[in-house]
Formats: C-alpha cells, structure tokens, sequence
C-alpha cells in the first residue's frame, strides 16, 4: 500500500489549504481514508476519516465546521479541504488507511509520507 500526501504549505491565519492524498495497492473490500495530525511537542491528533463505501465522514470537534473531507475513488485521491485555518492548525500531516472509519490512530494498518502545513502571518 502507498499513500502520499501533498499540497502543504504556508498560509496566512484565515487563509484555506486542500491537502490531497493519492492511495494505491489497498486490496481491502472496506477501507476508510484518514488524515492526522501532528504538531511539534504535541500529540498525534484524528482529524477526518471517510470511508470507501458509502462516503460517510467523521471530523475531530476542533476542525468541524472548518475543515471538509472528500473522495474522488476514480483517482484514488481524498482530500482535506482547510478553511479558516489558525496558527493551531500548524503541523505535520499525514494520510492512512483503516479496514473502518474511526480516528483511532492504532486502528490504522498503513501510513503515508507527511505534509507540512504552516499557519503564520
């Protein structure tokens, strides 16, 4: 399995960011796709997962209403579209993937390389 995020970067407090995660090699018939978080000093952190099947999403409380997930399964590609985005967004970001939708970081069997997301002025 290989997952690469990409479509980090700096952004200004307020600004918007889309990280994109290309997949390839699940041979689950039900997996869901799951991005994290990781600022330095803190916590690895869920943030939204959707799942392969029926689209279905759960969103960490501190990005909800901010921050959408989103599918194209004909490209192998979820997306995390970031609005409104704070210094406290900063951090690494990663994709993986789970046989179910949780934001349950042990749940996840495979991870991709990370991409930098930076919120400053």
């Amino acid at each position: 399995v290989q997952l690469q995020a990409s479509g980090g970067g700096l952004v200004q407090p307020g600004g918007s960011l889309r990280l994109s995660c290309a997949y390839s090699g699940i041979t689950l018939d039900y997996y869901a796709i799951g991005w994290f978080r990781q600022a330095p000093g803190k916590e690895r952190e869920g943030v939204s997962c959707i799942s392969s099947v029926d689209g279905s999403t759960i969103d960490a409380d501190s990005v909800q209403g901010r921050f959408a997930i989103s599918r194209d399964s004909a490209k192998n590609t979820v997306y995390l579209q970031m609005n409104s985005l704070k210094p406290e967004d900063t951090a690494v970001y990663y994709c993986a993937v789970a046989p179910f939708v949780t934001l349950y970081a042990d749940s996840y069997i495979d991870w991709g390389k990370a991409t930098l997301v930076t919120v400053s002025s």
